[in-house]
């Protein structure tokens, strides 16, 4: 099977959790995505990669409905997303943005508790079930131990841990996180990133992840994006996407590329930088 290229057809409606279809999106004026088509398999962990500032934020920006589209539209289980309810989307679709603020003073398991909001209502208050599933994110996250501290006591790498625990208490089947290992040592990296794969193989969540680190987004992708100035170039499995040649297109360098010894998965290993670069988009 040859992974999808910009000029094939993306799979049908029925297999798709988030589908883009002739997106134009602008940033601050700048034409950053240009005609674009992209599908999101239901289920599955899906990798968005490619160069700084190629327009992989602004993409994600759209699929989360933070960003309307110029023109084209986007799909939510086969819905327009932008005809859905706020709320109807804050229960079904949820995301973990590159940086976030938090209110002056507030503690962990308040902010995390802010994820269960989107499940209130006036005949529906704070229950059991909100509390469980706080419990579970602080959990699955290891902030039990914080969970009373102020966020901004916190170091860089601890505050990232809180905003997806918030993401995780929405409990939504869609979950976008834009570059969740921000901040984050190597090892609370993996951790991040096996959470993220236990949410899908045991729980059945779709994900979609912006990562920078080839071999991480290799291991961990069930779905591998492609993109460069603002296009995509390949979806598909991570060993058909992640080849020299398309490596060499996308971030302009040569390398090799062996299985991982540890994952069979595709481990790329950098030669040397081409000349050949590409114009920065947003």
């Amino acid at each position: 099977m040859k992974p999808t290229h910009v000029n094939d057809q993306v799979d049908t409606i029925g297999d798709d959790a988030l589908r883009g279809e002739q997106l134009v999106l602008r940033y601050e004026q700048r034409l950053v995505v240009d005609g674009m088509d992209v599908a999101i398999p239901t289920g599955r962990v899906t990798v968005i990669v490619g160069p700084n500032a190629c327009g992989k934020s602004t993409l994600l920006r759209a699929l989360s409905r933070l960003l309307l589209p110029e023109s084209g539209r986007v799909l939510l289980h086969g819905r327009d997303l932008h005809q859905l309810p706020t709320r109807e989307v804050a229960r079904r679709l949820g995301l973990l943005p590159q940086s976030s603020i938090a209110p002056p003073g507030i503690c962990v398991a308040d902010l995390v508790a802010r994820g269960r909001i989107p499940h209130q209502s006036l005949l529906r208050q704070w229950t059991d079930a909100d509390e469980a599933a706080v419990r579970q994110a602080l959990a699955d996250t290891r902030l039990e131990a914080i969970a009373e501290r102020p966020m901004n006591e916190l170091s860089g790498g601890q505050r990232q841990r809180v905003w997806l625990a918030m993401a995780l208490a929405q409990q939504t089947p869609v979950l976008l996180l834009d570059e969740p290992t921000t901040y984050l040592d190597i090892a609370h990296q993996l951790e991040v990133l096996e959470l993220c794969r236990h949410l899908n193989r045991k729980g059945g969540r779709t994900l979609v992840m912006v990562l920078h680190d080839l071999n991480q987004a290799a291991r961990y992708a069930d779905h591998l994006i492609a993109m460069r100035a603002g296009a995509v170039v390949a979806m598909g499995p991570p060993h058909e996407v992640l080849t020299p040649p398309l490596i060499k297109q996308v971030f302009g360098i040569n390398a090799l590329v062996i299985p991982d010894p540890v994952s069979a998965t595709p481990l790329v290993v950098p030669i040397g930088a081409t000349t050949e670069r590409d114009p920065i988009m947003l």
